[in-house]
């Protein structure tokens, strides 16, 4: 597993080069060009983890997506987790900290398809310009990604929900927000490059009205994503142990 882990990090970049130059002519076309280039890379990213490393995805819940605007708030335990929104919605804009804006490919693609880059300082100005910012993509129908712990976490480890992005969101925008649960970090830790056979599920769960205050929101978002994702934490280990043998 460890050749494995190793020639899958080596498709993953090695495809995000591929893509990254081949489909450059999409930042003088329309946004909506390029986020069909990185759905086709996330897609390719799958693709990559069943052939080289054993390891099934599957996307629970589709059913769930509102139509119209939306904030998708997910459960992160890997890089995966910020690809899977390009698969399930049409144009999302997803939050993400600012230094990935500097990376080769990723941080181009991230410029041209306006995602909502943030200082995780987490200052009230930094507040103010990520509600700014989701208003304007929200206004042009799109659905605005959050991940509640504001990094990522080891499955089992103890929850520590950042409650102030996801709450202020929450009630500029007046949306629905929709919970997706995971187990992606029992295959695909949070650091390091080892793999481990199994099955990564995402599931996307009913939204959570518009309207709550923080204190109805943040206890309900964390009870079902955390109940779900333990979950998925027990299917997921038992095809592990599966596949291990």
């Amino acid at each position: 597993m460890a050749i494995r882990s190793y020639l899958f990090v080596a498709w993953l970049y090695g495809w995000m080069a591929i893509c990254g130059i081949l489909y450059l002519p999409t930042v003088v076309m329309p946004r909506v060009v390029a986020q069909r280039a990185i759905r086709l890379y996330a897609q390719i990213i799958r693709v990559g983890l069943k052939l080289i490393c054993n390891i099934d995805t599957e996307i629970r819940g589709r059913e769930h997506i509102p139509q119209g605007p939306f904030i998708y708030a997910g459960k992160h335990h890997c890089m995966l987790d910020i690809f899977i929104p390009f698969i399930v919605t049409s144009d999302p804009a997803i939050v993400l900290k600012r230094e990935l804006l500097f990376y080769p490919f990723l941080g181009w693609y991230a410029l041209k398809t306006k995602m909502i880059p943030i200082d995780r300082a987490g200052t009230s100005k930094t507040l103010k310009a990520i509600v700014a910012a989701a208003r304007e993509r929200v206004e042009k129908g799109r659905a605005v990604v959050i991940f509640p712990e504001g990094t990522r976490t080891a499955p089992y480890s103890e929850p520590a929900y950042q409650p102030a992005g996801i709450s202020a969101l929450n009630k500029a925008l007046d949306l629905p927000i929709v919970p997706v649960a995971t187990n992606a970090g029992l295959c695909w830790p949070a650091r390091g490059t080892r793999r481990k056979p199994g099955k990564i599920i995402y599931e996307i769960l009913p939204p959570i009205p518009a309207g709550l205050d923080r204190k109805a929101l943040m206890p309900r978002l964390e009870d079902v994503l955390e109940t779900t994702s333990n979950k998925l934490l027990e299917e997921g280990a038992a095809v592990q142990k599966e596949k291990l043998g």
